[in-house]
Parts: C-alpha cells; structure tokens; sequence
C-alpha cells in the first residue's frame, strides 16, 4: 500500500489517469448515531481545485449525513482488479450555483452527463490523503 498527500502539483500520473477512468466508487459517511453508511457514486477527483466531488440530492442518506456533520470525516474508494485507491478527507454540501456546477462538470468528465436536477446537491470532499495500491 502506499499513501498519497496532496500538493496538488505532483499527483502521480498513474493515480490522476486512475482516478479520470470510469469506475464506479463506494462513499462512506457516518450517521448522526456514529454508524457507517456505504453507497456506491461516481466521485470526480478535481487536481484544479484540490478536492473531489460527489453530486446527489438533498433528500439522500448521504447527502443528509453531511449536512448534518459537516466538515466531518468521510472515504471514497474504488477498486479494478489488484488496483485500488481510497480517497480520505471531510465533507461539506453545497448547493451554491458555482460550486453545484463545477462538481457536475467533473462528474461528465468521467462518467456522462448527469440529468438536469434543480434540487441538486454537491458533496465537496477535501482530500486529506489518497491511500492506494502499489500497482498504481
């Protein structure tokens, strides 16, 4: 295993070009009673702005959990094979304009573009450390 903290101006390549392929991750965030939740997203590793993204609604488990504890701990992981890489950091929602717009932006980047949600949430993660497996 090997261990990544961010200066977001030396991200190796092959962490960057693994974390731009298109697989589908697992979010964990906590409950308000301290117990995890897991739930597979798409997450958007954004090196621009040092973070990453999550879209959702307010309404959801995940989103409701963060809002409830914000700026409180949370992982992103995915996994192709023996190559793995679990992104770890704190959380915040937003639904402001500009930030809602750069996390769907990122999300297309990687996935496809994403239905229009007026009541769309952004989970902003601040990455903390990127934990991965030696292969990448």
């Amino acid at each position: 295993m090997s261990v990544w903290t961010p200066g977001w101006d030396d991200v190796p390549e092959a962490l960057a070009a693994f974390w731009a392929e298109r697989h589908l991750c697992s979010l964990a965030t906590l409950r308000p009673d301290g117990r995890p939740h897991l739930v597979p997203v798409g997450v958007a590793l954004d090196v621009d702005q040092g973070c990453a993204w999550v879209i959702t609604f307010p309404s959801s488990r995940k989103a409701r959990n963060v809002l409830e504890s914000p700026g409180g701990p949370v992982a992103a992981g995915q996994v192709d094979g023996a190559r793995w890489a679990t992104i770890e950091g704190t959380a915040r929602a937003t639904t402001e304009p500009d930030e809602v717009a750069r996390a769907v932006e990122m999300y297309a980047r990687r996935y496809r573009q994403p239905k229009e949600r007026p009541e769309r949430v952004a989970l902003r993660i601040e990455v903390e450390r990127i934990l991965h497996s030696a292969k990448l």
